[in-house]
C-alpha cells in the first residue's frame, strides 16, 4: 500500500468480476472486507495492520431483492458504530451513510460493536434468505446451533487443501446439512432440529430414571443395613436382664446418653428435611432447564414466559390435562382460557436469557441444598459416634453390667426403629408420561420427515450428479466420466477407465473445480426447480494458485466469466496473473492495478 490517506471505490460486475494485481496489494483483502460486511464476523485471515488503516468500509448490496447498504466505522481495527440502510434502489444508496426517511432511506439495523454487528447481521441475513439455524445435539445432552456464518462457508470457496466439499467446518454433518438445505430438500432444516431435540429428550428422559434408580437403590442398601443392626440391637437387648442397683455415676451417663439419642433423632429430622429440600431444589432445576429448551425452540413459550403456569383452573379446580398443554405448544392457545396466543415475539434473546439466569439460580440452589444436606448427613454421624462413644463408656462405667448394657441396647433399639420409621421403603419411579410422549411424538415426525427428503433426494441428486458431471469437465477434469455425491455431501468420483476415488482424494486444483461445479450446480437446480435458497454468490481467492496449469486455469476462468452470465451467479475471483486475466475474461469484469502497484 501507499502511504498516506486513500479512498477507493470498486465496482463489481453482475455477473464475474475479477480483482488483478501483484502479490500482497490487497486482492485478498477485497474478499475479506466483502466476507466481515456479508458475513458479520470476519475471518483470521483478515490482518489486523491491515484493519487498522482502514476508518470506513461501505458496501452495497442486494440482498434477496433489497437493495442494502453496509456502512462500518472502524477504530484500531474494530467497529465502533455500523448501520445497514435500505432504500428504494441501489443506485439510492450510493454516498449514503447515514438513514434519509425523506428518499425512502432507512435503517435495518444499528450496532455500536464488533459483536454486536455480528449477531446482528446473522439474524438479518437468515431472516432475509428464508434460511433456519442448523442445530445439533452435543454429546446428547444439550443442543449447538450454527447460524449464518456457517452457511458462508458455502460462499466463500475453502482452498484446495481443506477437506470440506460444502462450506469451511467438518464437523456436526454440516456439509451434508448445507447441501440439504440449498437442494430445498422437504422439511431439511425441519428434519435437523426435531432429530436434534428428540436425542437430547431420550439423553436426559434416560439420565432421570437412572438418577432415580440410584437414588432407590440407595436407600435399599441403608434400610437393610439399619435392619440388621436393628435385629442385633434386638437381639442383645433380649439377653440382657434388668439391674436392680445403680449409681450415680451411671445415671449421669445414662441422662447423657438419652439426650445423645434425641440429639440424634433431632438431627435425623434436620437431615430428612434438608433432603426433601434438595430434591425440591432438584425439581426446580430439572424444570428450569426445561423452561430454557422451551423458550429456545418456541415463541409461544416466549410469549408465556411471564405468565402464571397453574395446574387446574382457579375457579373450579378442575386439572389443566396434557391436552391442552399440547394445543398451547402447537396451537399457540392458552391452556387456561383457551384463549389464541398473540403478541409480538419482539425480543427473544432477553427471555432466552431471562430463563439462563433461572436456570443458574436454580442451579446454585440445588447445590446449595444439596451441600447442607451433606453437612446435616455429616451431623448425624458425627452424633451418631458421639452417642456410641457414651454407650461404651456406660457399659464401661456399670458395675453389675445388666442396666448399663440394657440401657445402651435399649437406646440403640429406640435409634434404630427411630431412623427406619422415617425412611419409607423405595418406591418405583412413574415414568414421566408426559416426556415420553413427547419423544414418540418426535420420533415420529422425524420419521415422516426422513421418508419425504429421501424421496424427493432420488430424482434431485440425479440431476445434480450430472450437473457436476458436465461442470468439472468444461472446467478442466475431462477424464471425469460420472460423479455421486450424497445427502451428507460426499462426493464419489469416477474417472475414466478407473477405479472410485474420493473427494479427498483429489489434488487441490482438482478439489477447487469440483466445489465450484458443486456450487454452481446447486445454483442451477435450484433455478430449475424454482427454489432460491442457495445466495448467488462465490468469493474465490488465487483459484490458480491450487497447483492448477496454465491451460487449466484459462479453461476455469473462462468458463466462470461463462456461466456466472448464464445463471445470475454473482463471482468475486482474484489472480497475481494479469496475461490469463486479460487472455480469458472480459473487459468489463477486470478491476486491475498496475504491476507492483496496489489494488486499494
Amino acid at each position: 500500500m501507499q502511504p498516506g490517506p486513500f479512498d477507493t471505490p470498486l465496482y463489481f460486475s453482475e455477473g464475474l468480476t475479477a480483482f488483478v494485481a501483484s502479490n500482497f496489494r490487497g486482492k485478498s483483502s477485497v474478499l475479506e472486507l466483502v466476507t466481515w460486511c456479508l458475513r458479520g464476523t470476519r475471518r483470521d485471515v483478515l490482518k489486523a495492520r491491515v484493519r487498522r488503516w482502514l476508518r470506513h468500509v461501505d458496501l452495497d448490496a442486494t440482498v434477496a431483492g433489497t437493495p442494502m447498504a453496509f456502512r462500518l466505522d472502524l477504530t484500531d481495527g474494530e467497529i465502533a458504530a455500523a448501520v445497514v440502510l435500505t432504500g428504494p434502489d441501489i443506485t439510492a444508496l450510493e454516498e449514503v451513510r447515514v438513514p434519509d426517511p425523506d428518499r425512502g432511506i432507512t435503517p435495518l439495523l444499528r450496532a455500536a460493536s464488533t459483536a454486536s454487528y455480528a449477531e446482528q447481521i446473522a439474524g438479518l441475513m437468515l431472516g432475509r434468505m428464508d434460511l433456519q439455524p442448523l442445530l445439533n445435539s452435543r454429546k446428547e445432552t444439550s443442543t449447538t446451533t450454527h447460524g449464518w456464518p456457517s452457511y458462508f462457508g458455502a460462499i466463500y470457496l475453502p482452498t484446495g487443501a481443506d477437506k470440506p466439499l460444502m462450506g469451511d467446518v467438518m464437523t456436526d454433518g454440516l456439509p451434508g446439512r448445507l447441501l440439504q438445505v440449498f437442494l430445498d430438500l422437504p422439511a431439511a432444516a425441519a428434519l435437523t432440529r426435531v432429530k436434534t431435540v428428540h436425542d437430547v429428550r431420550v439423553a436426559g428422559n434416560k439420565a432421570r430414571r437412572k438418577e432415580a434408580e440410584e437414588a432407590a437403590a440407595a436407600r435399599t442398601t441403608e434400610r437393610v443395613r439399619l435392619q440388621s443392626e436393628l435385629g442385633k440391637a434386638q437381639d442383645l437387648l433380649a439377653s440382657l436382664s434388668p439391674s436392680g442397683t445403680s449409681e450415680v455415676s451411671l445415671a449421669d451417663l445414662a441422662h447423657t446418653t438419652m439426650d445423645l439419642a434425641q440429639a440424634v433423632a433431632d438431627a435425623q429430622d434436620i437431615w430428612e428435611e434438608a433432603d426433601r429440600t434438595f430434591r425440591r431444589a432438584r425439581t426446580e432445576r430439572q424444570h428450569a432447564a426445561k423452561l430454557l429448551n422451551d423458550v429456545t425452540e418456541s415463541a409461544t413459550a416466549r410469549l408465556l414466559f411471564h405468565g402464571l403456569n397453574p395446574t387446574s383452573c382457579p375457579r373450579c379446580d378442575q386439572s389443566i390435562d396434557d391436552e391442552r398443554r399440547r394445543e398451547e405448544r402447537q396451537a399457540h392457545t392458552c391452556a387456561v382460557c383457551t384463549r389464541e396466543v398473540v403478541g409480538d415475539d419482539e425480543d427473544p434473546q432477553a427471555v432466552t436469557a431471562e430463563a439462563e439466569i433461572r436456570l443458574e439460580a436454580t442451579t446454585a440452589a440445588e447445590e446449595a441444598a444439596k451441600t447442607e444436606r451433606e453437612q446435616a448427613r455429616a451431623d448425624v454421624r458425627q452424633l451418631t459416634g458421639q452417642l456410641e462413644e457414651a454407650q461404651a463408656e456406660l457399659r464401661r462405667a456399670q458395675s453389675a453390667a445388666d442396666l448399663p448394657a440394657r440401657l445402651a441396647a435399649h437406646e440403640a433399639v429406640l435409634r434404630l426403629e427411630g431412623a427406619l420409621s422415617v425412611m419409607e421403603a423405595p418406591q418405583e419411579t412413574p415414568p414421566d408420561e408426559a416426556e415420553e410422549k413427547a419423544i414418540r411424538i418426535l420420533a415420529a415426525a422425524a420419521g415422516l420427515l426422513e421418508r419425504d427428503s429421501k424421496a424427493a433426494a432420488t430424482q434431485l441428486f440425479k440431476e445434480i450428479n450430472e450437473e457436476i458431471a458436465s461442470l468439472a469437465i468444461r472446467f478442466g477434469l475431462p477424464s471425469l466420466e460420472s460423479v455421486s455425491i450424497d445427502r451428507a455431501a460426499r462426493l464419489k468420483i469416477y474417472p475414466v477407465g478407473s477405479p472410485q476415488e474420493w473427494f479427498q482424494d483429489q489434488t487441490a486444483g482438482e478439489k477447487l473445480r469440483l466445489r465450484v461445479a458443486v456450487a454452481i450446480a446447486l445454483l442451477r437446480i435450484g433455478r430449475r426447480n424454482g427454489v432460491s435458497t442457495h445466495p448467488g454468490l462465490l468469493l474465490i481467492d488465487s483459484p490458480k494458485s491450487e497447483e492448477m496449469q496454465s491451460a487449466d486455469a484459462h479453461k476455469l476462468f473462462r468458463e466462470l466469466a461463462a456461466v456466472a452470465a448464464d445463471n445470475e451467479l454473482q463471482v468475486l475471483l482474484t489472480t497475481a496473473d494479469f496475461d490469463l486475466a486479460n487472455a480469458t475474461l472480459p473487459k468489463d469484469t477486470i478491476r486491475q492495478a498496475a504491476e507492483g502497484a496496489p489494488l486499494w
